[in-house]
């Protein structure tokens, strides 16, 4: 605390929700943007899969069984919940309410369903869609992963279609070619978003102070 009580104009927190299609690269994305924006939160999901080689317990998602998952989204606890590839999927409210009232943004990184049904609850949430260079880019990445089996991996390009299909939905769409021009391209839209009038708190109380003549002549204009 600087104990300086003048009024400056800074962004209001909000929710960042990403999407793409199984093998884009969005995880890789949302890790390179938590070091250059060390106040975003990252809402952690819960699921019912198993954890895939290099994921953090708690970290990267909490993995539940079905009946914990079942309990968290009966008790109203989950902000959204979808079934993909076979798993159950969900974001706990509490994390996501707990960060915007800390002041921070929030990373959710979701499936096209539970992003439909973010953007209802949040509707001044920022959307980003991420998509591959191609299908058989998508194709490699999800094949190099060593996780899956042939019949996953086809069943996740097939979903692929309708998830792209989402994309008319959301407010921003990054094709992730190269990793740092896909992150650059990220963070100027955060940035740019950041700078958005709407979200600018304490804007009017700071062009008072600092030009009072401006301010005066809008009061007379009205």
């Amino acid at each position: 605390m600087t104990g300086d009580a003048t009024p400056r104009p800074e962004a209001s927190p909000f929710p960042i929700v990403l999407s793409a299609p199984s093998g884009t690269g969005k995880t890789t994305v949302a890790r390179e943007i938590f070091k250059r924006f060390p106040y975003i939160r990252f809402a952690v999901s819960l699921t019912t899969r198993k954890p895939r080689r290099g994921e953090v317990k708690d970290a990267d998602y909490r993995f539940v069984d079905e009946l914990e998952f079942h309990r968290a989204r009966d008790a109203s606890e989950l902000a959204e919940w979808a079934v993909v590839h076979g798993h159950l999927y969900g974001t706990p409210k509490a994390d996501i309410e707990e960060a915007l009232g800390a002041g921070h943004h929030v990373l959710l990184d979701v499936d096209v369903q539970g992003g439909a049904s973010l953007l209802d609850l949040y509707p001044e949430a920022v959307s980003i869609f991420l998509l591959p260079p191609s299908n058989a880019a998508m194709e490699a990445r999800l094949r190099g992963r060593g996780t899956e089996s042939p019949a996953a991996i086809a069943g996740r390009l097939d979903d692929a279609v309708g998830e792209i299909d989402a994309v008319r939905r959301y407010d921003y769409v990054v094709v992730n070619r190269e990793l740092d021009d896909t992150v650059d391209t990220f963070s100027h839209i955060i940035h740019a978003e950041e700078h958005r009038r709407s979200r600018l708190e304490e804007l009017d109380p700071w062009i008072d102070i600092h030009f009072p003549r401006a301010m005066g002549a809008r009061r007379e204009a009205h």
